[in-house]
């Protein structure tokens, strides 16, 4: 495979340094245009020998990436997962283990959900129920997913083709974007973002375009977000309540994103894991806006709902034709996950609507409670009216960017948190803010607030 540009002949012998400067003279001269909508061409290494040629967006050619030195990549890793080879949560959740910290970073609660879930499971085992479910999910846990939705979202999906039960929401959201984007399309997100989103995106070998939330209050301008669309954009992904900001979208803020999908014939996915974790204000799913349920992929989990974040329960609900497309990416990564899992959720959604409600008033006075601990420390506490995360800025305290003030922070006072920056293609935008996570048991917290006092 070949490409020529001007003078340059670009082959499968060429070497890595002659690529780069074939792509540095390309891209260079696709800006020099003006050009918005020509392709420029990025080269991927899978051999030092080879190059394989593919068309992107303009914007998406990462020189860091594409020309670094060979001896800086992850070996056999492809060009698109070069930046994604770990996680901010791996790697900080392996420092508390390694020093005994309290986990404030990732976020999975050190309480389990109601006992009835538990007891749902164990028995859903001993009946038999441990074998490949059927491909869409039992027909018991749609039915209660579809129902959930109707009763706290207003959303009308039939259980038989509009639901999908998938491996948690993560496996949902890669699902849609490895079915619904060709490479090359341009898939928009708001920033700061969770990192799956970024990484789900490479591996469909499509290109982010972000919108930023701006603190204190984490909005956005409409204008900018209607800048980020062009020819090649194929869908917008909203995550509401929002990680890591804590972000619950407004109902004017969703219809201006309403507006600008209908406007481009945009499909929406929405991750709304923390639906029912929200204490100033209320959620809205993206579906219930008029024109939206028939290009809108909502998608949530029990994982968050009920506590059992190593269950890996998660849902996908739309259109007919939207499901059927997921489903053909989704059945090729896990295929079916947690049959006797599936029964206890469907059993939790029918039954426990009380508990979504305690489980959030609990959760806010943790809030209030990680937040004056916070304050006492000195750091600048930021509005988190959803999610089980607060944000803080730093800068108050430390001249460190947020990720050398994270590394450190268990040597200093025992405490975990997750440098925001890792969640900004900006990372300028995010060097000061640091995310924390309090979902966590009374006794623990208050220990934590101790610990902050001898920073």
């Amino acid at each position: 495979m070949f490409l020529r540009h001007s003078s340059i002949y670009l082959g499968a012998d060429s070497t890595v340094p002659e690529a780069c400067h074939a792509l540095r003279v390309i891209v260079a001269g696709s800006r020099a245009s003006g050009a918005t909508t020509e392709r420029v061409w990025t080269a991927r290494y899978s051999r030092v020998q080879r190059s394989l040629l593919y068309p992107v967006a303009p914007g998406g050619f990462s020189e860091s990436v594409a020309c670094s030195d060979m001896s800086t990549r992850v070996p056999y890793l492809n060009s698109r997962l070069q930046n994604y080879s770990g996680t901010i949560f791996a790697e900080m959740s392996a420092l508390a283990l390694a020093t005994g910290s309290i986990n404030l970073g990732q976020g999975f609660p050190d309480v389990d959900g109601p006992e009835v879930i538990k007891s749902a499971a164990i028995r859903a085992i001993e009946n038999g129920h441990n074998q490949y479910p059927p491909g869409n999910g039992i027909v018991e846990l749609r039915a209660a997913i579809a129902a959930h939705q109707k009763r706290f979202n207003g959303l009308d999906f039939d259980p038989h083709d509009e639901v999908l039960v998938t491996a948690g929401a993560t496996e949902a959201i890669a699902a849609c974007l490895l079915a619904l984007c060709e490479f090359g399309d341009e898939v928009i997100m708001f920033e700061p973002f969770y990192d799956a989103y970024a990484a789900c995106t490479a591996m469909a070998g499509a290109n982010r375009r972000v919108v930023a939330l701006r603190p204190p209050h984490w909005t956005f301008e409409p204008a900018e977000l209607e800048n980020a669309v062009s020819e090649r954009t194929r869908l917008l992904v909203l995550n509401t309540p929002h990680n890591p900001t804590g972000k619950v979208f407004s109902l004017s803020e969703l219809q201006v994103i309403a507006d600008v999908c209908q406007r481009h014939d945009l499909i929406a996915v929405t991750d709304e894991v923390y639906e029912h974790l929200v204490y100033d204000s209320e959620h809205r799913s993206l579906a219930s806006l008029p024109g939206m349920a028939e290009r809108t992929i909502t998608i949530s989990s029990a994982a968050k709902t009920f506590s059992f974040t190593g269950w890996k329960i998660g849902w996908a609900c739309a259109s007919p034709a939207l499901i059927s497309a997921v489903r053909a990416a989704k059945q090729f990564l896990t295929y079916v996950n947690g049959a006797p899992f599936q029964y206890a959720i469907a059993q939790g959604l029918n039954e426990c609507d009380d508990y979504l409600i305690e489980a959030a008033n609990v959760l806010r006075e943790k809030r209030d409670l990680l937040a004056t601990g916070l304050v006492a420390a000195g750091f600048n506490v930021l509005a988190s009216p959803g999610t089980f995360f607060l944000t803080t800025d730093i800068s108050a305290v430390t001249d460190d960017d947020a990720y050398t003030f994270c590394r450190a922070l268990p040597g200093r006072c025992g405490l975990v948190a997750i440098p925001s920056s890792v969640f900004y293609d900006d990372r300028d935008a995010g060097r000061h803010l640091v995310r924390w996570m309090f979902s966590k048991r009374r006794g623990v917290l208050d220990d934590a607030l101790v610990r902050l006092q001898s920073l």
